[in-house]
């Protein structure tokens, strides 16, 4: 169940993340296939052809909407949004690198807890396992 659908007091949780693309069923395929994001919804134009996928991004959504724009690349940390983290577990890291890689995009980078990739637009993507229940902890 979607988290976003429940009564919200205040900010309290990522109601949806965009992502603009040339290509929606492709990009859309690498994230549910590739990170098994379970697909919410989709739009389709007048003409039935495909506008737009909504996945379920861990009670969030991401949506994956059509743009002319050509992607942008950011290396490193750039203005704005510049990365894409997924909670994965530890025990489960070295299978989702395999898809990415199976699916054609490289492991850039890895930390003791994150791996780094791209997806098919080069949106940079990392699987991280940090264990949040460490955070605020003395």
């Amino acid at each position: 169940m979607l988290c976003a659908a429940r009564e919200a007091s205040g900010v309290s949780v990522l109601h949806h993340l965009a992502l603009g693309t040339r290509d929606v069923a492709r990009l859309a395929r690498f994230y549910t296939d590739v990170l098994g994001l379970p697909e919410v919804t989709r739009h389709l134009h007048l003409d039935g052809s495909l506008r737009s996928v909504w996945l379920d991004l861990g009670g969030s959504l991401l949506m994956i909407e059509p743009t002319s724009e050509p992607p942008r690349m950011v290396v490193g940390v750039g203005a704005g949004p510049f990365l894409i983290a997924v909670a994965v577990s530890a025990d489960e890291r070295a299978g989702f690198e395999a898809r990415v890689e199976t699916f054609g995009a490289v492991i850039e980078a890895r930390s003791e807890f994150t791996s780094y990739a791209r997806d098919p637009d080069g949106n940079r993507i990392a699987l991280s396992a940090y264990p949040l229940s460490v955070l605020g902890q003395s």
